[in-house]
């Protein structure tokens, strides 16, 4: 799939998209508490696009052949879920963390974000961890400037996580974003030899994403072939916008 090059009423488009994603997760992020079920947050947030005039871009999304297709609107990931955890039974409890990530299609153009919240009260570690990883995601947006590479926004995030002694999650990232919930360029929060380092263009849209583990790198795919957790039970955030390229800074289009 070739990069595609967005105008400035394409781009609008993804902002409408963007900004009903984030009022999704403004009224997700309220609902967060213990006793709450992540099917319970499902519904709710099926219930808030449905209400938006937005359909979901994640319920029967299938990422290749053999995968199942995933099954909510929603991806809920507690404590050691990295991603695409599936909303369940699952009751969450004081103290524990939990990633919400979701998008939306308006008019045919996707949006794309992810916060990670607090439930109830939580240990000053685990604070920690969603300002590491927040401030992992500033970082990366503020080197998507024109002229710029796509791994100028990697070094960023890895050099910034690394530092403050966390592990940069591998294998996922961020990816391009429009008429398609994935397309290219794929946006690593990590470099590695080979990886490809398109030159960042006006025009350009793309979701910004890191995944940050406060223990090793390393993580599983449990049985599902959706939920991902860290291999040695540490705790996991996420936190992504959806940005637009422009000739000067980045220009966020996932805000409420």
């Amino acid at each position: 799939m070739a990069i595609a090059y967005r105008g400035k009423t394409e781009i609008e488009g993804i902002r409408r998209a963007g900004r009903v994603v984030m009022e999704v997760l403004a009224v997700l992020r309220a609902a967060v508490r213990p006793g709450v079920t992540t099917s319970e947050l499902n519904a709710l947030a099926e219930r808030e696009l449905k209400a938006r005039g937005a359909i979901s871009n994640f319920k029967g999304y299938r990422p290749e052949r053999g995968v199942p297709p995933y099954p909510a609107v929603l991806c809920v990931s507690v404590d050691d879920e990295v991603l695409h955890g599936i909303p369940g039974r699952r009751v969450l409890r004081e103290g524990e963390i939990v990633a919400l990530d979701m998008g939306a299609v308006v008019d045919g153009w996707h949006g794309d974000s992810a916060i990670t919240v607090p439930v109830g009260q939580i240990a000053a570690d685990a604070q920690r961890l969603l300002d590491i990883t927040q401030e992992a995601l500033r970082r990366g947006i503020a080197a998507a400037h024109p002229g710029a590479r796509v791994l100028d926004i990697s070094r960023a995030i890895q050099t910034y996580v690394e530092g403050q002694g966390c592990a940069i999650v591998r294998h996922y990232g961020g990816h391009g974003i429009g008429r398609a919930l994935h397309e290219d360029p794929f946006v690593p929060n990590y470099i590695e030899r080979g990886q490809a380092n398109s030159l960042l263009r006006p025009g350009m849209v793309m979701c910004v994403e890191p995944m940050v583990i406060a223990g090793a790198a390393a993580t599983r795919e449990l049985p599902d072939r959706w939920t991902v957790v860290t291999a040695d039970g540490s705790r996991s955030a996420h936190f992504e916008h959806t940005i637009a390229i422009t000739h000067g800074d980045p220009d966020i289009l996932t805000t409420a």
